[in-house]
């Protein structure tokens, strides 16, 4: 099957609208709130698309999420796809005021994306430039000299983004000792990732561990960008460990790539709510607000950066 490809372009309006409507409680210390915001708005906007889809990857369980759960329908009917999506990443994020909060949406063919549960994963994102030459199975050392190599730098030009985490004490060590730079994040390992494939980013390689639904959101969108993901779950307990297993993901020891995750056919959008490495965020303006998106295509490779300007006066409800 071929997803039709004015998908792409209809999914971005989702985004634009959750990220509108989120970004309205920005900066007011409700993270509940701001999240709630984003999926009412992302569940409306939604069901204007000629689709059957079912969310994969969504807000969380059955009776746990109002909306846009695992194993929703969505959509006015038509062609059947799914779907995995963040309507946003970044709630805390947005509630405080700072960067990289990101509305997401990712379809892909019926029965292509992983269906994983609220878990971590051990991760490892780079752009074009360094597919084929790192690994989870090499040392951060490793990685970060094959990929100075590859992109005919030293190893002291490369810039490492790692969340700021005590788990990730040793892991920023060494890479310190490997003589990179270390930006740390509180939040937005997603957006960072992403923007490994974004020329002029200032960002390298994202290494560390996070979580997994937001690494499949990260593989598809590199898969689309020509980038690289690796992933290797990480369950924080026994209850994780259990739900992976409910799942089928028995071997935590397997190493997965972005079409492990997310098949060979995916579109991905994602808008900005507040600027962060990848996108800009919503900005007011009288009567109004911009947007900034991208919108991709992993079969065309086909990259779409939208600065887009809504007026309220004429903006029809979804």
């Amino acid at each position: 099957m071929s997803m039709d490809r004015n998908l792409a372009l209809e999914v971005v309006r989702v985004t634009e609208a959750a990220a509108l409507e989120s970004a309205r409680l920005m900066g007011r210390g409700d993270a509940a709130a701001v999240d709630h915001a984003a999926a009412v708005a992302m569940r409306r906007a939604f069901d204007a698309i000629e689709v059957d889809a079912t969310v994969v990857l969504g807000e969380g369980r059955e009776g746990e999420a109002e909306r846009l759960y695992v194993g929703e329908r969505i959509g006015a009917g038509g062609e059947p796809i799914d779907v995995a999506l963040d309507a946003l990443e970044g709630a805390t994020v947005c509630a405080t005021g700072g960067a990289n909060a990101l509305s997401i949406i990712l379809i892909s063919e019926r029965g292509k994306i992983l269906a994983c549960p609220e878990t971590y994963m051990d991760k490892l994102a780079v752009g074009p430039e360094g597919t084929g030459v790192v690994s989870l199975d090499c040392s951060p050392h490793e990685n970060l000299r094959a990929l100075a190599e590859k992109k005919h730098v030293y190893v002291e030009d490369l810039t490492v983004v790692i969340l700021d985490r005590p788990r990730h004490d040793r892991l920023i060590d060494d890479v310190r000792k490997a003589g990179a730079r270390v930006q740390l994040l509180s939040d937005g390992d997603l957006a960072a990732a992403i923007a490994t494939a974004r020329p002029g980013s200032g960002i390298d390689i994202v290494m560390g561990v996070g979580g997994a639904q937001q690494g499949v959101l990260a593989a598809g969108a590199l898969l689309a960008l020509g980038g690289e993901f690796h992933g290797r779950f990480k369950p924080r307990n026994d209850d994780e460990r259990g739900r992976l297993r409910d799942a089928g993901i028995a071997d935590l020891a397997r190493l997965y790539g972005p079409e492990d995750l997310v098949g060979d056919n995916v579109m991905f959008a994602a808008t900005g709510v507040t600027g962060g490495h990848l996108l800009s965020g919503v900005r007011y303006f009288a009567g109004g607000a911009t947007t900034n998106s991208v919108v991709m295509r992993s079969r065309t490779r086909t990259v779409r950066w939208i600065e887009a300007y809504h007026h309220f006066d004429f903006k029809p409800e979804y």
